[in-house]
């Protein structure tokens, strides 16, 4: 059974950071693509920032230059940077892994429970 468990969601002011990690287990295999969605209330969950087993990454350009993703593939973590918040960064952090259980299966997708951020004004 493949598990994402993230950590290091909580409040911070406008202008600070927040550094979330999300460690994949349950698995022997290296996780392809690992990345960071979020969801505001009311809205639909979006990408914010992806990253390949071999280190390429791809950004929302709300967070192009405040955030930074990065993975250790030796631990199946991946990481997430955020600097500059804003209010508007406020929302629940969903790490997603796509990656095999098992021999007997293709990679599929798995999502952890989700971290909170808010930021305040």
């Amino acid at each position: 059974q493949v598990q994402l468990v993230e950590s290091g969601g909580g409040m911070v002011q406008t202008g600070g950071s927040l550094r979330l990690s999300c460690a994949a287990s349950g698995t022997i295999f290296r996780p392809n693509t690992m990345g960071w969605y979020r969801q505001a209330p009311g809205k639909q969950r979006d990408l914010v920032a992806t990253i390949t087993r071999l280190g390429n990454t791809n950004y929302a350009d709300s967070v192009k230059g405040r955030f930074t993703v990065s993975r250790d593939n030796a631990k199946n973590t991946v990481y997430l940077q955020m600097n500059s918040l804003l209010p508007e960064d406020t929302a629940v952090y969903y790490c997603t892994a796509n990656v095999r259980a098992n021999w007997n299966e293709g990679a599929n997708d798995y999502w952890g429970q989700g971290t909170q951020v808010t930021v305040s004004s």
